[in-house]
């Protein structure tokens, strides 16, 4: 197993000192790049010189990553520094994927060599007229001798003009649907002039420095070699690879959470008024502690979840919606509420000192609808959501028991794992989620940790173990809404927002369940101070209040502990996660 903490102060030292100037990677010419939309080749090729891709790469293929939860931290690290060069280098990772699921070993050597000496990939997925409707692309592969001839447009492409290499979906049957598409490698610097054409730049609100264009194919010939799969089988491998992808892009929403964070906190502590730094003003501390939970709950979340592709890849569809429609839900609300701490300042763009924060709410955004938007990912939850609640509920024993033993790995980071084998993944979870199904009898082991405990840590587990409960209560009442929803509407239930709505409230409970599994579990990965009821307590109540907005379980003792490490992390250099990681800022 890796030794991840290592590895992350290792990258740290690498990218150097954030407010030197001279440094290599500081923020005051991640700022002047942003300013000037211009793409972050120097950073690129200084965290490729680091061996960051090695991360993202199968062992087998000439890369180093075996367990892929060490590739979404380090990321993380370069996404505090910068999300638009995290971004950059990420979509490289993900173009690769289809390959990962379904290429040949010859195909993954190769590609990942590309990769490896500098090359750059981009995933030829979306088309102007039909986003996400994938299955309405109107890109075709026709058959020709020794191979095929791709013609049409692909839009909004991460890296689709600095890309040397394009992996297209493209339709291979006139009648289309999912057995329809297929994925080719079309690698540019083997094509006959003017088959593979770059679309203009779309400038973007954040991220301004990234290459986001597209491609038209005209009679643009591939050979046999560059399918990728079988013919006929792009669905499914396209989906099979959104599911790391989806939850990859979390870490840059986290990431830009942790940086407006820091921002925060330095103002907040030396910021005096009415006789005070802000940062002790009771409604100012409690804000920046709901702000630390959020980045917890989601850390705790995505643990399991990066986790859950290679332990319980069955289960992966269902972890990967969750994720990502919840993390960055939640965290665009995060930083609207620091924004209020931060007050004028967080609309400055070139202060040396917040020009980050502003830059932070632009890229987070990104996370919201790269891959799959949120109305993608509730879609694919609220179809699996019926079965899902159906085994929540249900209790059977057995089922219960699997999802138990299988939780306490999920949570324990330094359980070790299988390597990770994306072809493995299931497209639906077959109605089972493990740390959902397994939270009812988490919700007793508190019970049993509060009677063994005495004096404050007691109280404070009765308590967690209560509102532990109550969260595990509402699938009660989700289900109840869901059977009486179809029973009213029939099959346009499917399409209704209140199905939605519905789903939307089960990632709260997913969510809740992971911090409380990873309480249990993870103990001796989590830093000692962040192994209190308090800070348990704090993020459940974060959750309880998607409910119940007027409930407070945790008080003014439990806000000043928690804030004590909140503090404490930001002081002594840790990354705000419940894994002690050393950042430089």
């Amino acid at each position: 197993m890796t030794d991840l903490q290592a590895l992350m102060a290792d990258l740290e030292r690498h990218m150097g000192d954030p407010f030197d100037d001279e440094g290599p990677l500081p923020f005051s010419r991640v700022l002047a790049l942003d300013e000037r939309e211009t793409y972050p080749d120097e950073f690129v090729d200084l965290l490729a010189s680091w061996g960051l891709y090695d991360w993202s790469i199968p062992v087998e293929s000439g890369g180093r990553a075996v367990d892929i939860q060490d590739g979404f931290n380090l990321y993380r690290l370069v996404a505090r520094r910068d999300p638009t060069t995290a971004t950059a280098m990420v979509i490289s990772t993900i173009s690769f994927m289809p390959l990962w699921v379904a290429g040949t070993p010859e195909q993954r050597k190769h590609f990942a060599d590309l990769i490896r000496s500098g090359s750059k990939l981009a995933w030829g997925l979306s088309e102007r007229e039909h986003g996400s409707d994938i299955l309405a692309n109107a890109t075709t592969a026709r058959r020709t001798e020794g191979g095929w001839l791709l013609d049409g447009e692909k839009w909004t492409i991460g890296n689709a003009t600095v890309a040397d290499v394009v992996m297209v979906f493209a339709r291979t049957s006139e009648k289309g649907g999912p057995g329809g598409y297929s994925i080719f490698a079309v690698e540019k610097g083997l094509l006959a002039e003017g088959r593979c054409e770059p679309l203009p730049h779309e400038p973007l609100h954040g991220l301004r420095g990234l290459d986001m264009s597209g491609v038209r194919l005209r009679d643009c010939f591939v050979p046999e070699s560059a399918v990728v799969g079988k013919v006929g089988q792009g669905l499914e491998v396209a989906l099979k690879s959104s599911h790391l992808v989806r939850i990859a892009i979390t870490s840059i929403a986290m990431s830009c959470a942790d940086t407006a964070l820091r921002a925060t906190l330095d103002f907040a502590t030396r910021r005096m008024i009415f006789g005070a730094p802000v940062s002790e003003v009771p409604y100012s501390q409690r804000q920046l502690v709901e702000s630390y939970a959020d980045l917890l709950v989601a850390d705790a979340l995505t643990t399991g979840a990066i986790r859950s592709l290679q332990l319980t890849p069955e289960q992966s569809s269902i972890w990967s919606s969750v994720v990502k429609y919840f993390v960055p839900t939640l965290l665009q609300e995060t930083l609207a509420r620091l924004a209020i701490v931060l007050g004028a300042r967080h609309y400055l763009r070139t202060h040396p000192r917040y020009g980050v924060f502003q830059k932070a709410v632009r890229d987070c955004a990104v996370a919201d609808f790269a891959d799959g938007n949120t109305v993608v990912n509730l879609k694919n939850i609220a179809l699996q959501l019926g079965n899902l609640l159906d085994t929540a509920v249900t209790q059977d024993p057995g089922k219960v028991a699997g999802a138990v033993e299988r939780t306490r790995a999920l949570f324990d980071p330094a359980h070790p794992m299988k390597p990770y084998r994306p072809a493995e993944q299931q497209l639906f979870s077959r109605g089972v989620d493990d740390p959902v199904l397994a939270l009812r009898s988490a919700v007793d082991d508190l019970h049993q940790a509060a009677a063994a405990a005495t004096g404050t840590d007691a109280a404070r587990l009765a308590a967690a173990a209560d509102a532990a409960g109550s969260l595990a209560d509402e699938l009660d009442r989700i289900a109840a809404e869901h059977r009486k929803l179809f029973s009213d509407l029939g099959k346009s239930a499917g399409q209704s927002a209140e199905l939605y709505d519905l789903a939307k409230q089960y990632t709260y409970v997913s969510a809740a369940a992971a911090v409380v599994h990873l309480h249990l579990h993870g103990h001796d990965s989590v830093h000692p101070e962040l192994r209190s009821p308090a800070v348990l307590l704090v993020c459940l109540e974060r959750l309880l209040k998607r409910f119940h907005p007027t409930v407070s379980v945790a008080g003014p003792r439990e806000i000043a502990e928690v804030a004590d490490a909140l503090t404490a992390a930001h002081r002594e250099g840790r990354l705000f996660s419940f894994r002690s990681f050393s950042v430089n800022w």
